[in-house]
């Protein structure tokens, strides 16, 4: 009998598994090591990082999952929860293949419904997916001054409009992070979402470090928009952005994403990720005004054949008393009652 090329091994050593990553031009910044462990300490839920090794033990494959558990929302495997990419990463047809037989085999022996796969760029074939997301990705110019020359003459008057409203900016690290927290909590009750700990992007900024960086614009000493910036070779993404709705009309948000790009470009950046948005509602069109363009998000599912693709959006109309609901609550009550709930919810 011959043997196979690859075997499964769920015990590669951090070293390993990030040499694998880096040399993948494919890769995002949650296929690092790292982010097992800001998981897995601030919500709590069991990992299993899945590798596929050649007859020499080198990586061919990885596939970090993360075991969801719920009452409520259910029982499934993800790869990676709570960000926009993860899934597979491989040398081969094989490695795939291979990753994803133990990855069905794994969903069997813990009951899960699915396995959701977060992939970017290029499907699987075969797999069930979801096409609903695209992430908006802007190509960066050499330098600032032309890439503010590239931006749309409406985009730029309105960083002129922020500026001339007194609004100033600052960029630092976990001595932000209340700021940033104060402005985030708040824009996730107006949109009726529970809210992430403040422990988890304390957990994000350690595990970076100069990796992520906490945005504020700020007016007089009241943060009226924040974000984080978290950067992985030569591409910038803001996952987590939000402003207070009543100061948006000094166009904060504008001058948050510039000086987000202009960190992105100082540090060498060719792309900045503004995230990902569904093809025509409001937060697209924002991005789209500064020339990111849509690259498709392709949700992929190992399943029992028959059963429908998973919905938690909160467009599912099944939600929507709920999000009314959790709009009428106290800020500092969703502070408490959110991140129980949010942890279940990838």
């Amino acid at each position: 009998m011959t043997a196979q090329p690859y075997h499964i091994s769920s015990d590669l050593d951090q070293a390993s598994w990030d040499s694998f990553v880096t040399s993948c031009s494919e890769a995002s910044a949650y296929h690092r090591y790292a982010w097992r462990g800001v998981i897995e300490r601030s919500f709590g839920h069991q990992s299993h990082y899945l590798a596929a090794l050649d007859q020499a033990g080198k990586a061919q494959g990885v596939l970090p999952l993360f075991h969801v558990k719920s009452a409520l929302f259910g029982n499934f495997l993800i790869s990676v929860p709570f960000v926009n990419y993860g899934g597979l990463l491989c040398r081969s047809e094989l490695a795939e293949r291979e990753l994803l037989v133990e990855a069905e085999r794994l969903r069997r022996r813990l009951g899960a419904r699915y396995v959701e796969l977060r992939h970017f760029g290029r499907p699987v074939a075969g797999l069930p997916t979801s096409s609903r997301k695209v992430t908006m990705l802007l190509p960066l110019a050499g330098s600032e001054d032309e890439q503010w020359e590239r931006l749309d003459p409406k985009v730029r008057n309105q960083i002129r409009k922020a500026l001339k409203s007194g609004l100033s900016f600052r960029m630092g690290g976990a001595e932000l992070l209340d700021d940033f927290y104060r402005v985030f909590a708040h824009n996730m009750r107006d949109l009726g979402t529970p809210v992430y700990s403040k422990s988890f992007f304390r957990e994000v900024t350690a595990a970076l470090d100069e990796g992520a960086r906490v945005l504020t614009v700020d007016l007089g000493e009241l943060t009226v928009a924040a974000g984080i910036a978290t950067a992985s070779g030569e591409v910038v993404e803001m996952p987590w952005a939000s402003s207070l709705a009543e100061h948006r009309p000094l166009c904060p948000n504008n001058l948050l994403y510039w000086e987000a790009i202009r960190f992105a470009i100082r540090r060498g950046g060719a792309t900045f990720d503004f995230g990902r948005s569904t093809v025509g509602e409001g937060t697209y069109r924002f991005k789209k005004q500064w020339g990111a363009q849509p690259v498709q998000l392709y949700w992929q599912y190992l399943m029992n054949e028959g059963e429908p693709l998973p919905e938690l959006s909160p467009s599912n109309p099944k939600y929507r008393l709920a999000i009314r609901l959790w709009q009428r609550l106290p800020v500092a009550l969703t502070k408490v009652l959110g991140p129980p709930i949010v942890r279940k919810i990838p």
